[in-house]
């Protein structure tokens, strides 16, 4: 619902920037994402000028100037910004309230509260999307974190003798920060499996981590929270009726604290439900992509018959060839991020009719296929090992050897990847399972011989599981059943590095449209992740098919009409066919020309300069993919303003 930027000066017992300086940059900085919050704006500089923290706000929870940030409590020794909403902030006021003076009803207030009360614990008391910036003048503790999903941007960047923090990179350019390629994170994927992003020496803070300094000292990153699954092994002692019900009660607990409704649930459940101001269903309306008929990826004609069986308005947003080549420029510069599609053109339109019809808040499904085995490319981990924890009833075991060959493997939006190489003990160490390596997919690029031959020695499977902590890789290889594992890999790389950025927040927010992914309330997926596997992605040995999100399925039966429950997951994809010489095919050739590509740096001409053609006149979709990912590191190019990588200038090994 914000954005925020921050300072530290960092190592050095004066800041070298003037006052007069550290506002401009500040007041610069804001202005850079002025879309993420027109409501207000406000910076807060200590007296030496040693931290600053700067807020734009989209007022949604607390109207009033109260809610206005940063937020200082009554001794004026910590200030805070918060960028997003935090749930269930009324029991902890009421709890607080006796030693802490609450100055308006904004939600994010409780910051200040739970860490005097907490300390750093204070964290895990945060439930919601969120991220913020705290600072301790008493202490000198300075803290920079973000929710456990990263449904929140947050970067960070140590430039000049300062520890610069912001809700986007683009708003680092305001305090002379100069983009330069990390051609070791593009080839590693670190950009995918780490705090690497695509900018040399700008990293992510990863979801569920923190970052800390003290007494203006050494930077630090540390993990409050992650995901964890049962050992495999332990017999689930729970009835399926029971946990159904367990995975219901907890939706809709999710759905409450985020004030409206999951359009499934409104029906049974508006009455209890219903958002701040109103019970009518009247005022609850629905938004989809409305692609050509004939594309193949619309499923507007199902969403409008789900809103008529609510009774709920429905308003398709028809995404034309046109309107995804005219976005596709502005979505990359919003979410600086990249996939190699143009979903996000689509995800873009959808929230400017959204904020045309005067909404701030949205209900949104992200988390569901994640957590529920919802993908087909999780059935081939779902299958890799029997179910010790839960036996179905028509298992079969001569027939699983049979169901693993009817299993999807790495398949993703319908394509099939080829898997790249990794060394045997990569292999063991992830089980078998194949979730990173489809993920090399997601960058689909021809690159520079220079680059492979400087930093394209180890296999990328190899790079992501050496980032895993121990812990994680021994419950990988050991402990956790392969389709937990896969969820695990998929959820830590291209869901928080991809999905939530091209198809989220950063998207959402051009257009001050706050989403809200209920089915990312810790609350709700930390019970999920302790199911039974084979009762997410559920077999029928007898059928020989699979039933994806099975208890998501049994748990919202009530809520929602036949067609929905016994549809096959189909995943938001934009088309990748386009006509000769259209909308596509011309934004396409402006981009990837022989100049743009050859002033990245870091790619190779002579495998690309066919792409396009092979794209739109082959028709053939892994030249589209290729195309669209080189279309969208040209705009990021020269919108940053990155300078030419080469070998000279390369980070070296």
């Amino acid at each position: 619902m914000c954005g925020i930027t921050s300072f530290l000066s960092v190592g050095q017992s004066t800041c070298r920037h003037g006052r007069e300086q550290l506002e401009k940059e500040i007041g610069e900085s804001l202005e850079i994402v002025q879309h993420r919050g027109p409501d207000a704006s406000g910076k807060w500089i200590s007296a030496d000028n040693r931290v600053g923290l700067g807020h734009v706000r989209l007022s949604i929870v607390d109207l009033n100037p109260d809610g206005n940030q940063p937020f200082v409590d009554t001794e004026n020794e910590i200030y805070t910004v918060v960028n997003g909403e935090l749930y269930d902030h009324d029991p902890y006021r009421a709890e607080l309230s006796t030693e802490y003076n609450f100055r308006g009803n904004s939600d994010c207030e409780i910051v200040l509260a739970l860490y005097k009360h907490y300390g750093l614990d204070f964290l895990s008391h945060l439930r919601g999307e969120f991220a913020l910036v705290l600072w301790d003048v008493k202490r000198e503790v300075y803290i920079a974190t973000r929710d456990r999903y990263g449904i929140k941007s947050l970067y960070y960047t140590v430039s000049s003798g300062r520890l610069l923090v912001a809700t986007e990179m683009k708003q680092l350019l305001a305090y002379g920060w100069e983009a330069e390629w990390d051609v070791r994170s593009v080839v590693e994927r670190g950009l995918i499996f780490d705090e690497r992003t695509i900018f040399e020496g700008v990293k992510k803070i990863l979801p569920g981590q923190y970052l800390v300094s003290r007494n203006y000292g050494e930077i630090q990153t540390k993990k409050y929270w992650d995901m964890h699954y049962p050992d495999k092994f332990t017999k689930e002692v729970r009835t399926e009726e029971e946990m159904i019900e367990g995975v219901r009660q907890r939706l809709l607990d999710a759905v409450r604290v985020r004030l409206r409704m999951v359009v499934h649930l409104v029906k049974e459940e508006g009455a209890k439900l219903g958002d701040s101001s109103s019970q009518d269903l009247s005022r609850i309306q629905c938004f989809t992509v409305q692609f050509d008929k004939d594309s193949g990826m619309d499923e507007s004609d199902v969403a409008q018959r789900t809103a008529e069986f609510l009774g709920v308005e429905f308003n398709p947003v028809h995404v034309t060839e046109d309107t995804l080549a005219e976005r596709l420029e502005t979505a990359v510069w919003y979410s600086e991020a990249f996939m190699s599609d143009v979903n996000g053109s689509g995800k873009l339109a959808i929230a400017e009719v959204a904020h045309n019809a005067g909404f701030k808040v949205v209900i949104t499904g992200e988390g569901s296929d994640e957590h529920l085995g919802g993908y087909s490319f999780f059935q081939n981990e779902a299958l890799l090992e029997e179910d010790p924890s839960w036996t179905p009833a028509d298992y079969n075991k001569a027939k699983l050897e049979e169901a693993k060959d009817k299993a999807g493997t790495n398949h993703v939006a319908g394509y099939k990847w080829s898997l790249p190489p990794t060394l045997p003990s990569t292999t063991r160490t992830l089980n078998s399972t194949s979730i990173a390596g489809i993920l090399d997919g997601i960058i689909a690029l021809p690159l520079a011989t220079w680059a492979l031959d400087k930093y394209g020695v180890t296999d990328s499977q190899t790079l992501f599981t050496d980032s895993l902590d121990g812990e994680v890789r021994h419950a990988i290889a050991k402990r956790w059943h392969p389709l937990h594992s896969a969820e695990y890999v998929w959820t830590k790389t291209a869901f928080q590095m991809s999905l939530l950025r091209y198809l989220g927040d950063n998207i959402d927010m051009a257009y001050q449209i706050e989403a809200r992914p209920a089915f990312l309330d810790h609350n709700l997926t930390e019970y999920v992740n302790g199911l039974p596997p084979s009762l997410k992605m559920k077999y029928n040995y007898e059928s020989g098919t699979f039933t994806e999100k099975y208890i998501l399925r049994e748990a919202v039966k009530p809520f929602v009409t036949d067609e929905i429950y016994k549809r096959k997951k189909q995943m938001y994809v934009a088309p990748m066919r386009y006509a000769v010489d259209g909308p596509m095919h011309r934004k396409l050739k402006e981009l990837i020309t022989k100049e743009n590509v050859e002033e990245l740096g870091f790619m190779d001409w002579e495998k690309m300069q066919w792409v396009v053609e092979k794209a739109i006149v082959d028709g053939e979709p892994l030249s589209f993919r290729a195309a669209v990912s080189a279309s969208q590191w040209v705009v990021l190019s020269k919108r940053f303003g990155v300078k030419k990588a080469t070998a000279e200038n390369a980070k070296s090994k």
